[in-house]
């Protein structure tokens, strides 16, 4: 996240939002967002070489993106506190609060919409919402719920042939296809016709002689035609989308989903609007008022809005949220609420991971959210690398030739140092950066030089010309008994935003576990007893050995 992928993201964002593609800017601006926080924390090396500290200020910078993508402030910080951070103490929600409000403030002082207004999609309505209309509100919430868990099966199946097939090769020619069949699909329908962003402005409108109505969905007598075609672009975007979401262009997902949501939302209130029309007199429309409208499908499209992005994400509050924020509408808080809430239910049934979570899943990125699922209730011991499979570095006999050489043919990240590769006593720990670095560093001495990792009492066994190793060394890295629970290292992995731990007993080390190989195991462990009747017997010959150094 630095300059160049700052400069690259901007422009590149600029050119995939005005190609038409079905994407959004909200995910791109979070990556905008958080670059420009990591350029600034560079100079401030307290900040920048503290991890907790760059977390709490990365998830800042997400909660600016997404203020400043839907000029959404308290939506930015929920969304930073439920989708982004997986530890986020009270100060981390302060910090975000301030930066949001002050993304937000810049926001309206710049005024890139023209409107005078941070809210993007105002609408006023002048009619409430009725409680027979619970009915399809539940309804587009199952809506939501069934588009966010087909789009996640299809969207990760396309994502495996793309990366299967010869498509990977080509990732230019490939986003040239997907433009060029977005462009012929979408002009034959008025509805895919415009930018996503205005199509959801349209659709969220009430009908009156006050709005302009492009979209020709406010005209009395004309409802199938506008509902077929309503349906036939929230399928065809779904499509599109599907095809979009991967590509390696800036895109985000949300404005898209709510694209899709206020269109299949709008037609659900077109017809409920006619259905009651027709049907006036019946007792489940006792509540309206005679010559007076009665359902506004505006307030469906919001609704169904809400519900897709729901479905996708599976996020609740910051959607509520934002959706208010988005279109001032605090009457119709509870049906949106409602929807969402349906939405990931009907969601979670298909899989309980959202779009993010799959994709992280799919990328097999080490990240460890706190899962509602338990961890299994095994030691490390049974799932640690052991010491035998550890490539060590000793503290002596080594040159600056070997140890570039050892980078070359292993492609671990990093490697515990030890006194002897017999006794394993543990010394500290150096990363793949930091050898490198010194090694360069070195660049004018001999390759032949020696190399020494060794504390005091070892250093009368080296010459005085060998390279000195330990100011790079990480002497006291973090380490835990062998006999430890999994769920400890989980949770240190998690709390501490460790990438790895080293197992040690009275200094002897005996294993080694990356936050990758806890994320891998904590994927693929689906049937925890068949696990552990697999680790059985490795477990009982790891308490063998620990009895005999014990005893010994």
């Amino acid at each position: 996240m630095g300059g160049w992928t700052l400069l690259i993201k901007s422009l590149g964002l600029c050119l995939s939002v005005a190609s038409g593609l079905w994407l959004g800017k909200e995910g791109p601006l979070v990556h905008v967002a958080c670059s420009c926080a990591n350029i600034l924390m560079k100079p401030f090396h307290s900040i920048s070489r503290n991890e907790a500290r760059k977390r709490e200020i990365l998830s800042a910078a997400a909660a600016a993106g997404i203020s400043v993508a839907f000029g959404s402030p308290i939506g930015g910080v929920l969304f930073s506190l439920e989708q982004v951070s997986y530890y986020f103490p009270d100060k981390t929600m302060w910090q975000s609060f301030v930066c949001a409000m002050v993304a937000a403030v810049t926001l309206q002082f710049m005024n890139p919409f023209r409107t005078e207004k941070l809210v993007m999609y105002q609408v006023i309505f002048t009619r409430g919402w009725h409680d027979f209309e619970l009915v399809p509100f539940c309804i587009l919430g199952i809506m939501g719920g069934l588009y966010g868990g087909l789009f996640i099966k299809v969207n990760i199946f396309i994502a495996g042939i793309r990366r299967r097939t010869w498509v990977k090769s080509f990732p230019v020619l490939e986003v040239f296809v997907v433009a060029l069949a977005s462009a012929l699909i979408n002009y034959p329908n008025v509805f895919m016709r415009v930018q996503v962003s205005e199509l959801v402005a349209n659709l969220f409108q009430e009908c009156s002689a006050t709005n302009d109505d492009i979209l020709d969905i406010c005209q009395d007598g004309k409802t199938a035609g506008p509902v077929s075609l309503l349906i036939l672009a929230s399928v065809l975007g779904m499509i599109l989308a599907s095809f979009t979401f991967g590509l390696q262009i800036p895109a985000g997902i949300l404005l898209p989903s709510m694209g899709i949501g206020a269109l299949y939302g709008r037609a659900m209130g077109m017809v409920v609007q006619v259905w009651q029309r027709n049907n006036h007199t019946a007792w489940m429309f006792g509540s309206c008022k005679p010559d007076v409208q009665c359902i506004t499908p505006g307030v469906y499209a919001i609704v169904g809005a809400a519900s897709a992005v729901g479905g996708v994400t599976r996020m609740t509050v910051s959607i509520v949220v934002i959706m208010f924020e988005l279109t001032g509408a605090l009457t119709y808080v509870l049906p949106i609420m409602v929807a969402v809430l349906i939405s990931k239910w009907v969601g979670d049934a298909f899989d309980r991971k959202g779009i993010y979570e799959a994709w992280i899943n799919f990328q097999e990125y080490p990240f460890l959210d706190n899962r509602e699922e338990p961890v299994p209730d095994l030691l490390v011991s049974q799932v640690m690398t052991r010491v035998e499979d550890i490539v060590m570095i000793e503290a002596t006999g080594h040159t600056i030739a070997s140890l570039d050489d050892l980078l070359h043919t292993q492609p671990y990240k990093g490697f515990p140092v030890v006194a002897d590769a017999r006794d394993a006593l543990l010394l500290g720990y150096i990363s793949r950066t930091e050898l490198r670095y010194a090694i360069d560093k070195a660049k004018n001495l001999p390759r032949t030089t020696e190399c020494h990792f060794g504390g005091s009492a070892l250093i009368g066994t080296v010459s005085e010309n060998s390279l000195d190793m330990r100011p790079w060394m990480d002497h006291t890295p973090m380490t835990l008994p062998a006999r430890s629970s999994l769920m400890l290292a989980t949770s240190l992995f998690q709390d501490l935003g460790l990438r790895y731990l080293l197992f040690q007993y009275h200094g002897q080390l005996q294993g080694l576990m990356t936050k990758k190989d806890a994320w891998f195991i904590l994927n693929s462990v689906k049937d925890e007893k068949r696990f552990v009747h697999a680790t059985r017997d490795r477990f009982t010959e790891d308490v063998n050995a620990t009895n005999f150094i014990s005893s010994s």
